[in-house]
């Protein structure tokens, strides 16, 4: 039988971004509006995040030859986007960035009329949504024009299935966002709501921290993914790069 799902895959976060300091700001300032002039989608990384990615990189190239992913996936934010280029230009990456696959289904959670706002922001300009969510819980809330996490899941599970028709057995690298790595721990390993939620209040997924998986063939009929290590932060420790777990921007309706 043709092995399903590939052989490794990593899941990272990417580093830290200009809107991870914006938002700092805003909630340092006790404002509701967090100061970003470019689109989510435009938002680069800050020069922390690029050193995290540079550590990244270091610890990507220090794997034998054969063990380094040679698919790359990448949400199409810039933020994700530099992150998985810079690991490829320190050596981490034998796949060039011509090469990367750009898939829109591992955007960032899209927060529609509460983008840019704290949580201050929507108390003020939106109270009827923080009680919808409130009430609902974060897993099943949708803003208006935004996504829910179960949104979320819907496309992530097409972008599931592509991976598994189209590399099965490689090493499979997927650059993406917090929510994204969060949503996807919950489909390969088959959680609640319950379960995954407790893991998120456990804390916020670090910048550039990698989520590993392994091929396990000897799980369920045809095999399955088993986690390795999860928010693994070690490379950027030894590097001596910057930790940060900032939430993103829209932390408010994460």
């Amino acid at each position: 039988m043709q092995q399903r799902w590939p052989q490794r895959l990593w899941i990272v976060r990417h580093g830290e971004s200009a809107g991870n300091v914006a938002r700092d700001a805003a909630y340092a300032a006790g404002v509701g509006r967090i100061d970003i002039a470019e689109r989510d989608v435009d938002v680069p990384l800050s020069r922390q995040g690029e050193q995290q990615s540079e550590a990244l990189a270091r610890w990507f190239a220090a794997l034998p030859p054969g063990e380094r992913p040679d698919v790359v996936l990448t949400s199409p934010y810039l933020r994700a986007r530099r992150t998985a280029e810079i690991i490829h230009a320190g050596g981490g990456l034998p796949v060039e960035p011509t090469e990367f696959v750009v898939d829109e289904r591992l955007r960032e959670k899209e927060f529609g009329i509460l983008d840019r706002l704290t949580a201050l922001g929507i108390a003020q300009e939106h109270p009827e949504q923080a009680e919808f969510r409130r009430i609902l819980g974060k897993f099943y809330f949708r803003p208006p024009a935004g996504e829910s996490w179960c949104d979320v899941i819907l496309r992530l599970r097409s972008a599931l299935d592509t991976i598994s028709l189209h590399h099965g057995g490689q090493r499979v690298l997927v650059v993406s966002h917090q929510v994204v790595v969060l949503c996807l721990r919950y489909l390969l390993e088959g959680m609640t709501e319950e379960q995954i939620l407790a893991i998120d209040r456990e804390g916020d997924v670090a910048n550039c921290g990698v989520t590993e998986y392994a091929f396990d063939p000897d799980q369920g009929h045809s095999g399955r993914m088993q986690l390795r290590r999860y928010n693994f932060v070690a490379p950027l420790e030894v590097a001596g790069a910057p930790l940060t777990a900032e939430p993103d921007a829209n932390a408010a309706v994460r």
